[in-house]
């Protein structure tokens, strides 16, 4: 129970100084004492308890809080801010998860597959430290999966799923390998040496999604679409790359460029808005989407 309180009120303390931006000892403890007023926990906390929970939502979350002249508390900016955003999110997810039954049926969760997010913290380890891992990956295309022995570089999020940049140690380019695919992982105790060239920011700089073209020659393009006015306010607010730029937004349409390499993951995206969107420019793209709508018409 005691691990419980404390755990409550570092998601209590986080989640009021997130919603005021500053508040005092005493606007955060009353926050606090409302909050507990719906689970079974303390009711109370001394100002040398606060101080040991900053410490610990700095230790456990890597997020810092200040006190300002004014003796107000808030949640300092910095250099990783989504890394933070995340852990924020993640905060308010498990938050959420820990009323357990008491939630049911008011929140309601999609029934996905296993992501592989079992496999992240080793594959995290493996990759600070320079080892070599073992997976036994399945692809899609494939009835049995095949063990594999890569350098892994980075780990990447794309629309809820996890995969790992790694490199096969018998090629000599890096590749895309999605973690819920992976059935089996052995960190191995040999090392290798992460190029001193390759950054993987850089890598997936110009790509939507986790698609890189493995021709060294294929270059991005300036795209620009338009979208209907009312889903280019979901554009607006959730872009679809950090290259977009607004070119136009009026009462008709929501004109942006992007710079990408076109790929099967950005021709997914495209088709999802249906008539919602139009490609002004390249033509490739343009011709890349009537094919593929042209071969959905013969299905019916």
């Amino acid at each position: 129970m005691e691990l419980r309180n404390r755990l409550e009120r570092l998601f209590l303390i986080t989640d009021k100084l997130r919603s005021s931006q500053y508040a005092t000892f005493d606007e955060i403890n009353n926050y606090i004492q409302r909050g507990f007023e719906i689970r079974d926990g303390e009711k109370n906390i001394t100002i040398r308890t606060f101080q040991r929970d900053i410490k610990d939502i700095k230790g456990l979350f890597h997020i810092q809080i200040k006190c300002n002249r004014s003796n107000q508390y808030y949640i300092a900016e910095d250099e990783h801010s989504g890394l933070k955003n995340k852990m924020l999110e993640a905060f308010d997810v498990f938050n959420l998860l820990n009323f357990g039954e008491q939630i049911s049926p008011h929140v309601l969760f999609d029934n996905h597959c296993k992501l592989g997010t079992q496999h992240l913290f080793g594959l995290l380890h493996a990759i600070k430290n320079g080892l070599i891992v073992t997976i036994s990956h399945q692809s899609y295309y494939k009835t049995s999966p095949s063990e594999r022995n890569v350098e892994p570089y980075a780990l990447k999020e794309f629309k809820g799923r996890w995969y790992v940049l790694a490199k096969d140690v018998k090629e000599s380019f890096p590749r895309i390998f999605g973690l819920d695919r992976v059935h089996e992982l052995d960190i191995t105790k040999k090392k290798f040496t992460f190029p001193e060239s390759f950054n993987p920011n850089n890598y997936f700089e110009n790509c939507y999604g986790v698609i890189v073209p493995d021709d060294e020659d294929y270059e991005p393009e300036e795209i620009i679409l338009s979208f209907e006015s009312g889903q280019g306010k979901y554009i607006v607010s959730y872009p679809l790359h950090g290259s977009q730029k607004v070119l136009a937004d009026n009462e008709k349409e929501l004109r942006v460029s992007l710079y990408l390499f076109i790929t099967h993951d950005l021709i997914m995206e495209l088709l999802s808005f249906g008539d919602k969107v139009k490609v002004i420019q390249p033509k490739s793209l343009i011709d890349d989407l009537k094919q593929v709508y042209k071969a959905a018409q013969k299905q019916y």
